[in-house]
């Protein structure tokens, strides 16, 4: 009984919640409660966050909409945070080649000059710094786990550091259990680890997805997490991009009702629903799908669209 319970659980799907007709956030007409107004993140107060469907949503590039979301960030200290993957770059089918356009880190570089900005994702904060090469950002990696800010800032958080010999663990079973399926990829990062099956067969998913399931099995002190093609095995604990942000929104002495937060994947959703209708939260959704967020852009190109509007709003900092 309690095998079939786990694997149950090993196969349930992690992701938003149920769909709903309206949205928590002022774009889409509703205000966030008082309590999310002010005040900041340090009481770890969940503000929840009802979902609505991603094309019911305003884009936020909509003309009659951009000044309605960028006065919002000018009630206190801004703050910028930002998926990478489909939201920065477009989806690739290896991860080592998502690289970023020049064009969009010379933005980066001047957002910078005017607020906090950090990269909040699911890969290691070496990797990201490789790829962006910007030492005056900051950087969440493994969904928030691992968070190190600008250089010279002494900003600095690990969540999970005990657990790293189970996430060892766990890498060397699935490299052994996934070896020898075409298109398979396992992926190391500090605290989780991926394996990717965007160019496997069709016909060898089951057995990717039941590899992975018994190595949770085994790994207890992980959870198994869903994606864009990918199964990830990570420190079962209290903790993800949400809570991340949430710590960052404190340690960088931020205003919630004046952070900007964009991403595409359902990991970004945890973000989403901890803002709660505080500041602006964007998804990047070309097709319909359930989301917290109040606002929405359909490719990393308008993605590009928000941070010159961003840019060209916010002053210098002093």
């Amino acid at each position: 009984m309690e095998r079939r319970q786990r694997d149950a659980e090993c196969h349930r799907r992690v992701g938003p919640p149920r769909l709903q007709r309206r949205g928590d956030c002022e774009a889409v007409g509703r205000q966030p409660p008082a309590s999310a107004a002010g005040g900041g993140a340090g009481g770890g107060t969940v503000i929840a966050a009802s979902t609505a469907s991603a094309l019911a949503l305003p884009l936020a590039l909509d003309p009659q909409q951009i000044e309605r979301w960028l006065a919002r960030l000018t009630r206190g200290r801004a703050g910028v945070f930002l998926d990478y993957d489909g939201t920065l770059t477009p989806i690739v089918d290896r991860p080592e080649q998502a690289t970023l356009a020049a064009g969009t880190r010379d933005r980066l570089t001047r957002l910078a000059e005017r607020c906090p900005v950090t990269i909040v994702t699911g890969r290691d904060v070496a990797v990201m710094r490789g790829f962006v090469q910007l030492e005056q950002l900051g950087y969440a990696g493994c969904h928030g786990m691992d968070i190190d800010g600008p250089t010279g800032s002494g900003l600095r958080y690990e969540a999970a550091a005990a657990l790293l010999p189970e996430v060892d663990s766990a890498e060397r079973a699935l490299r052994g259990a996934l070896d020898g399926i075409d298109g398979v990829l396992v992926e190391r990062k500090r605290y989780s680890v991926s394996t990717h099956y965007r160019l496997a067969a069709a016909s060898d998913v089951a057995r990717v997805d039941a590899a992975v399931c018994s190595v949770a099995r085994a790994h207890s002190a992980l959870r198994r997490e869903g994606g864009k093609k990918v199964f990830e095995l990570r420190p079962d604990i209290d903790w993800d991009k949400g809570r991340a942000v949430e710590w960052l929104i404190e340690a960088l002495e931020i205003d919630p009702s004046s952070v900007v937060y964009i991403g595409d994947d359902e990991t970004d959703e945890d973000v989403f629903r901890r803002l709660g209708g505080r500041g602006v939260s964007i998804v990047v959704a070309p097709a319909d799908r359930p989301t917290a967020a109040c606002y929405r852009v359909r490719d990393p190109g308008e993605v590009i669209r928000v941070l010159d509007l961003l840019i060209g709003a916010l002053p210098r900092a002093r």
